[in-house]
């Protein structure tokens, strides 16, 4: 299993609004692709602005063969759900779920 990290700063008031228009449109879109296997928002209770995304993805491959057309209209229509300006991505990162045998 594959992870993706993501932290966003967004605008406070429009917190909860992100929330769920990243559920509406992002997570909806993204389900649509072999290998998700889901998807968490995780708020920081000590600064109201940051917002943790972690997707889960089966493979790597399955993640990256998205077409990038497809990702940059659904971002698109994203940015015109919250406005442009209100959330910015901050960091990202790809990490590789490791299990041991017990």
């Amino acid at each position: 299993m594959v992870i993706e990290w993501l932290q966003i700063n967004v605008v406070p008031p429009l917190r909860e609004h992100y929330i769920q228009k990243d559920t509406e449109i992002w997570t909806a879109f993204l389900s649509r692709y072999p290998g998700f296997l889901g998807k968490e928002i995780w708020i920081n209770p000590d600064n109201v602005a940051e917002l943790i995304i972690v997707i889960r993805w089966a493979t790597r491959e399955a993640w990256k063969s998205i077409p990038e057309a497809a990702l940059q209209e659904v971002n698109r229509q994203f940015n015109e759900a919250i406005g442009s300006g209100n959330h910015q991505l901050v960091a990202s990162a790809e990490y590789q779920v490791r299990k041991f045998p017990q």
